[in-house]
């Protein structure tokens, strides 16, 4: 089909009918699917099938510390300022890249590698080479694969951002959530704008091959005129690609986050004009969006893939490596592969205790059916092409597509009404107003959401962030 290009309405009234809690669909089904009973059988079998597939493999490598707590922060991490802590953690580690190279088909190739935290600059360069050399022993990585790091800017200098380099790394993504020193200091994160400047110079002379730069709106004393001279110094660094997520509070999930009043978060009113004047001023700029919270220059491979209708998402968002099959390594990663999704202990005595006994460290997952399998590929079509073709999908997995969602097309004209999606004969297509909304859209094909909503004793649905 013919992918439409990613232009957005701003309609208020609407965002506010439809701001509700609802899953980012970093995977289908979410990963509030995943269940304690999904066990070693489980995990050979989903092995034992991506060994008779010929996709190529994702890697995901998790450094769960940080030196210090951000106060919004919603990822599993360890704080410490004893760094000896990662000792013991990359033992266990690489014991691991070992253990499950040794399980896998060598010959697949590694298109992709993406190394997240916590704070993957918490380990020396030392530390970095050891992790890396292991990977390299044990699994075939590709000349042209994309390898990326995320870094805290507090605490990396020009020589740890060349020695990255130097290493292999040719994508670098790094936080700045706000520049403005009042915001900084209420989420224990400050980071003068001289220092993010410098260290996107010296990113830009390591020539590193793409940057990605992280902004959060719904921050403590976040104002529309403080968050607009945020943008405009996002803009400045131009980088080639940004994400502004939306902020969740949840302290009752995240007690790091009882360290923010909520007196002091903007209103859901300011937080709407935000997002409004972000994508105006990243438009005028250059930027394309992407979808959810994504932009991109439109020459980056992200946007490239979205014209090409390559564009994919898993669970580090979105991706250019549609075929690959994820496999994460370390605590509380997740792997995605094509009919399985799990994930590894997020204790690290229960993460130890397993690799000790050449086991995986698998805490729950998920075996994907076919209705699944279905579901996922139409609402990966929506989310990163806003449409999808209805013969595709029949041709692709032999059904007919108004019979099969026949309650769905239902739900949907409700939403057509409302103008954010089209009803062709052959097409579902999300309208620029509707692509701000896409989650709710998507949410429509997804099932295990209507079983939680209908199930009075499953309260999962609270967790979710909201959709503005």
């Amino acid at each position: 089909m013919k992918y439409l290009l990613p232009t957005v309405q701003f309609d208020t009234e609407l965002l506010k009918k439809y701001d509700q809690p609802l899953p980012r669909y970093t995977s289908y089904p979410p990963a509030t699917e995943l269940k304690p009973d999904f066990g070693i059988f489980d995990y050979k079998q989903a092995i034992a099938a991506l060994n008779q597939r010929s996709s190529p493999l994702s890697l995901y490598v998790h450094i769960p510390f940080c030196q210090s707590a951000c106060y919004f922060c919603g990822c599993n991490v360890i704080v410490s300022n004893n760094k000896n802590i990662a000792l013991s953690y990359l033992e266990y580690l690489t014991k691991e890249i070992e253990q499950t190279a040794a399980r896998l088909d060598s010959s697949k190739p590694v298109v992709q590698m993406h190394w997240g935290g916590g704070t993957p600059n918490y380990l020396t360069i030392e530390q970095v080479e050891r992790v890396w050399k292991t990977i390299n022993q044990n699994f075939d990585l590709a000349t042209d694969a994309e390898i990326s790091i995320e870094i805290n800017p507090r605490y990396v200098d020009q020589a740890y951002i060349q020695a990255l380099r130097d290493i292999g790394f040719n994508r670098v993504s790094f936080g700045i959530q706000d520049f403005n020193p009042q915001v900084q200091a209420a989420v224990n994160r400050v980071q003068p704008e001289e220092l993010l400047f410098n260290v996107m110079d010296w990113v830009r002379q390591a020539q590193f091959d793409s940057v990605n730069v992280d902004l959060i709106y719904g921050l403590p004393y976040q104002t529309l005129q403080t968050f607009e001279e945020t943008i405009q110094n996002t803009i400045d660094l131009n980088s080639d690609r940004l994400a502004i997520f939306n902020f969740a509070y949840v302290p009752w999930l995240k007690p790091v986050q009882k360290n923010i009043s909520e007196a002091t978060l903007p209103s859901p009113q300011e937080k709407l004009e935000i997002v409004q004047m972000a994508i105006a001023a990243l438009s005028r700029n250059g930027y394309v969006y992407i979808g959810m919270d994504h932009f991109a220059k439109p020459d980056d491979e992200l946007a490239v893939a979205q014209r090409n209708g390559t564009l994919k998402r898993n669970f580090q968002g979105y991706t250019t490596q549609p075929d690959a099959e994820l496999i994460g390594f370390g605590l509380s990663s997740i792997s995605m592969l094509h009919d399985a999704y799990f994930q590894n202990h997020k204790r690290l005595q229960d993460y130890y205790q397993a690799v000790d006994c050449n086991q995986p460290p698998v805490e729950k997952g998920i075996s994907l059916h076919r209705d699944d399998i279905i579901r996922r590929e139409i609402i990966m079509q929506l989310m990163c092409h806003f449409g999808l073709s209805k013969p595709e999908i029949e041709a692709k997995h032999h059904l007919e597509f108004d019979a099969y969602f026949a309650s769905e097309l239902v739900a949907l004209k409700a939403l057509e009404a409302d103008g954010l999606v089209r009803l062709f004969s052959n097409s579902i297509d999300v309208s620029p107003t509707g692509r701000l909304l896409i989650r709710n859209i998507a949410s429509v094909f997804d099932s295990y959401l209507r079983d939680r909503v209908t199930s009075p004793e499953n309260r999962i649905v609270a967790n979710f962030s909201r959709a503005i």
